[in-house]
């Protein structure tokens, strides 16, 4: 019986509390827009320098592996391709 009493009163609902903070005051405003544009400039051009930096080291790693397959392809001196050879190369004589 005193639980049916219990759930049939209404219960209080709070009265908004008054705000005492200006809404319109604590918005960023333009100082907050400029220093997100201006961290947001920042972040896009770090990320073209570092696409920049990426991409050279990609070709030089590129083109060091060039100039070792040609290295490689001089010391051949048999030209069989199956790695340098064993054999001394003959002396030269003038």
């Amino acid at each position: 019986m005193y639980a049916l009493m219990w759930l049939a009163t209404a219960t209080p609902t709070p009265s908004p509390s008054p705000t005492l903070i200006d809404p319109d005051r604590v918005t960023p405003g333009v100082a907050g827009f400029i220093g997100i544009a201006v961290i947001a400039i920042a972040v896009v051009l770090l990320l073209v320098d570092m696409q920049r930096r990426i991409r050279r080291a990609r070709y030089r790693s590129e083109i060091a592996e060039q100039l070792d397959a040609e290295a490689a392809e001089a010391r051949d001196v048999d030209g069989d391709g199956d790695g340098p050879s064993l054999i001394p190369p003959s002396p030269v004589k003038d």
